[in-house]
This record gives C-alpha cells, structure tokens and sequence, in this order.
C-alpha cells in the first residue's frame, strides 16, 4: 500500500476513498450474510473485500481520516436471488473503482484503485457465470461518476 500523508491527499481523493470503503462495507456485509449459505466462490470474496476494506481504511487512516466501519451503516436488500444481486453489488463496485481510478488525482491511490479494480471484475466474471451468463463482459467497463457511485451505493442503505 502506498504512503499518503494528508497534505497529499487532495480532498476528492478522501472522497473517493470514503466511498470505496462504504462500498467495501456493503459487499463484506452481503457476503457475511451469505458465505455460508451462498455459492461457495462467496467465501473467498468476501476475503477479497475485507482485504481491500483493510487496504483502503489503512490509507484513509494515513491520510488523517476516520474510516467508516460496520457499526456506522446499516445495509438492505432487495429480495432478489442471490447470485443476481450479488452481481448487481459487484458492478457497482467496479464501476466506482474504474470511475477512482479516473478521477483520483494521486498517483499512488490510482495504482492501488485500478488494482482492486482489476479484482472486482474478476468477481464480476464469476457471478456472471453463475447467472448463467459469459464471464467476458464489455471490451470497457463503465465508470461511474462520484455521484453516481454514491447514488446506487445509497440504494442499499437502510
């Protein structure tokens, strides 16, 4: 993980930084709620993003911030099956990490966000395939906008 002191975060960076870890919040919560119950690729998802939950509340911590945690959300879910929504969660999450990875103007962040990004689609590739769908998806990933991140993250909100 690279270093950031706080001088060098400009205040979108943390912004970025802020909503990725809420977004890292909800997929921990949906697979904690469902890895032992879900398909079994849910397990070593949910390390996945507990690894990139831990990655980005290191920086933000750094960086002079308070990373939100468990205790400061609480989440929702549709009813819908599980691999559907799961997926729906995973594309979120890649398009908020492609949509960093563009807007992030520190160096160090944008390596570290394109490479969580990288994983994400893998996720998406898997639930893809569990929805009876192909693993390969778009030749570009959309990017969402900070707004637009924010919005669908708000979705599951409660």
């Amino acid at each position: 993980m690279p270093a950031l002191a706080r001088s060098a975060a400009p205040d979108l960076d943390l912004a970025w930084l802020r909503l990725l870890t809420a977004a890292e919040l909800l997929a921990i919560d949906f697979y904690g709620r469902t890895a032992a119950t879900a398909a079994i690729p849910a397990r070593q998802l949910l390390a996945d993003e507990r690894a990139h939950y831990h990655a980005l509340a290191q920086l933000l911590t750094r960086a002079g911030a308070t990373p939100a945690t468990a205790a400061d959300i609480d989440f929702s879910y549709p009813r819908r099956p599980h691999a559907e929504l799961a997926l729906r969660i995973e594309r979120l999450m890649l398009g908020a990490y492609v949509g960093a990875a563009v807007s992030l103007q520190t160096p160090e962040l944008r390596l570290a966000v394109t490479q969580v990004a990288a994983n994400e689609a893998q996720h998406v590739a898997v639930w893809s395939r569990l929805e009876g769908r192909g693993p390969v998806g778009p030749a570009f990933a959309p990017a969402l906008t900070i707004a637009a991140a924010s919005n669908a993250l708000a979705e599951f909100e409660s």
